[in-house]
């Protein structure tokens, strides 16, 4: 079995590295590729990767390439965890959205547009070369943001899954506080990418008992803790939201939170520059404990069990990801793309039904979604006038004068990126 990784020279491949070597039966890799334009990260990474895999006796072979489509040639999995422009275009999309009064953030809102524009024709470019490589391969779309991006390569007619880590978070973090085995939580996630509640939590099965109202009522403090909003909200919501419903549920507590310290990019890119000094040391064969703070907790774990899955080698027959909606939430389109659990085989994944949601979240469900279709045709088809009325769609945004400027300021921060601009 081969996979390859486009973006291996990421500092969060250590993580996915040390998952192929620890589940190694459930995800049998013969090769690994790592893939990614900055050969020097790329010999850092590369280096560790390969002393994790032997310290761990894993007896996969791995390799480093500058080039996509030597990388992807004859792949039967492509995990795509790439980010346009660095962590410099992400401190921009940190830092201007706030200057009309909007969240800074790098998945939602203005930000997260601008991230698509930049990564959509990119992602787009590199899932037709691994179609020409092979057509069979399946694309694990690790990539933000996840819902726009998915749907961009469903739509080209790619096999591709999306993946977020958010889920797999949860389940783990529920498990402890349950004094339980991971493998027997599962949740009833619904949403869309980032946009997302767990509407029960169930021991055993999909179809087993919910003890969601038993977490909340003993643990309740922690988990708002985690999510930083109010005890009292999470209680009268008898739901747990995602932690990126705060941006929706407390933006201008955030706005005016963000305008006071270093942005989250900033923050990463010092870590990262930490981080590829250890992954120089001959001696580390292991992922250092400072990684654990990088983001993207249980990301490998995750991605194993949906590779292992789609690739026939068993893996949990239920996952939760993002994919077609095909009637499942029957207020959105067949082709919105909703994160959800879903039965995952060879065959791609097939959502399970979810029972009738209540307004409160439908509604921000549908307003979102129709903000992700106006982001993908501006991904796709530029234009100043595309880019406008996707911020204006956003909840976050929706008012003419915000649209306006952060339009204005959208284009002049990534032109070098947007070949219409």
């Amino acid at each position: 079995m081969k996979l390859a990784v486009v973006g291996g020279g990421s500092t969060y491949t250590p993580e996915l590295i040390d998952g192929f070597a620890r589940l190694r039966d459930t995800l049998p890799i013969e090769e690994l590729v790592l893939v990614d334009p900055a050969a020097d990260r790329l010999d850092l990474v590369g280096g560790l990767a390969r002393r994790i895999f032997a310290k761990q006796d894993h007896a996969g072979r791995i390799t480093t390439t500058t080039d996509i489509d030597a990388g992807v040639a004859d792949a039967d999995a492509v995990l795509l965890q790439l980010r346009v422009g660095g962590q410099a275009a992400r401190n921009k999309d940190e830092t201007w959205p706030l200057e009309c009064g909007c969240v800074g953030q790098e998945t939602t809102g203005a930000g997260g547009l601008a991230k698509a524009l930049r990564t959509v024709p990119v992602v787009l470019d590199i899932a037709e070369r691994v179609r020409r490589a092979n057509p069979d391969a399946w694309i694990i779309d690790f990539t933000n943001p996840v819902g726009i991006v998915t749907r961009a390569l469903l739509q080209a007619g790619h096999k591709a899954v999306g993946l977020c880590n958010v889920a797999i978070g949860f389940q783990r973090k529920f498990a402890r506080l349950l004094d339980v085995n991971p493998s027997e939580v599962h949740l009833d996630h619904v949403g869309l990418n980032h946009l997302t509640w767990e509407l029960g939590v169930r021991l055993g099965g999909p179809d087993g008992e919910n003890v969601l109202p038993k977490l909340l009522a003993e643990h309740g403090d922690a988990i708002a803790d985690d999510l930083r909003m109010p005890r009292q909200v999470i209680d009268r919501l008898g739901v747990v939201p995602s932690y990126y419903l705060r941006y929706f549920y407390s933006h201008d507590e955030v706005v005016r939170e963000l305008g006071t310290k270093p942005s989250r990019a900033a923050e990463v890119a010092a870590m990262e520059k930490e981080l590829l000094a250890m992954y120089g040391d001959p001696t580390l064969d292991e992922k250092p404990e400072l990684l654990a703070k990088r983001g993207g907790a249980f990301y490998s774990e995750a991605a194993v069990d949906l590779a292992a899955s789609l690739l026939g080698n068993g893996g949990s027959p239920v996952q939760v990801v993002n994919t077609y909606n095909n009637g499942t939430l029957p207020f959105l389109p067949d082709d919105a793309v909703i994160e959800v659990q879903a039965r995952v085989g060879h065959d791609g994944a097939t959502p399970l039904a979810v029972p009738a949601l209540d307004p409160l979240y439908a509604g921000l469900i549908a307003n979102v979604t129709a903000y992700e279709d106006l982001a993908l045709e501006a991904a796709l088809r530029g234009g100043r006038y595309r880019v406008f009325k996707a911020l204006l769609a956003h909840p976050l945004i929706g008012q003419y004068e915000y649209a306006e400027g952060l339009t204005d300021r959208l284009i002049a921060h990534n032109r070098e990126h947007l070949a219409w601009a």
